[in-house]
């Protein structure tokens, strides 16, 4: 599959580093053109074959998008672009206060959802919110697979994310509609505030075992 990532942070790094080792072409988005750059030549310095692309943020983006930014980055890039309607659009964020470290959507809603009102033509599927980036780089936690949670209201675009993340060796756990990311921010949300207390050095896996 043919891929934006939106970003060029950790996130972006361990989401492209997974889809690449997968055999899917990925093409970065950064709106700093030398971070992008470094990034791309990260990505493909263990795979001879492969050629990362770099775009500025705002143009046009590939059939799947991924946005690897941060929550309350992500409308102002949103205005950047006219290329969401009818794309597949991966919301990976954790959208999270850090003075209080607490979720910022009210009661009963969540991020994803406040993202697909930005974006009302697009297909929003959320997933790899809850996968840390040193993770997605390693592509295991103590010898086990990955697992993703995806929630969407369009079974298509859940198919596509599903058959991405199952290529990229990785397991992918339909969750539900749109609405059940609120859940997965609280599970995201738990994940980083346990970080210190569990002593990972943020490498470790939401996984259900049985």
């Amino acid at each position: 599959m043919q891929v934006t990532i939106i970003g060029n942070g950790n996130m972006a790094k361990g989401i492209g580093t997974r889809l690449i080792e997968g055999g899917h072409k990925v093409t970065i988005h950064a709106k700093d053109q030398t971070k992008g750059k470094e990034l791309a030549q990260l990505l493909e310095q263990d795979h001879q074959d492969i050629k990362v692309g770099v775009e500025t943020i705002g143009s046009n983006p590939e059939d799947i998008i991924i946005i690897a930014i941060p929550f309350g980055e992500v409308e102002s890039v949103a205005q950047k672009y006219n290329g969401f309607a009818g794309k597949v659009v991966v919301d990976i964020t954790n959208p999270v206060d850090f003075n209080t470290f607490q979720l910022l959507p009210e009661r009963g809603e969540s991020g994803a959802e406040e993202i697909s009102k930005l974006l009302p033509n697009a297909k929003v599927v959320k997933a790899f919110n809850t996968t840390l980036a040193g993770t997605l780089v390693a592509g295991k936690v103590e010898d086990k697979e990955l697992d993703v949670f995806i929630a969407s209201d369009d079974q298509d675009a859940k198919e596509k994310i599903t058959e991405l993340v199952k290529t990229s060796d990785m397991r992918p756990i339909d969750v539900g509609p749109l609405s059940e990311s609120r859940h997965l921010e609280g599970f995201g949300l738990i994940q980083m505030k346990i970080q210190d207390q569990i002593g990972t050095n943020w490498m470790s896996a939401l996984k259900f075992l049985g």
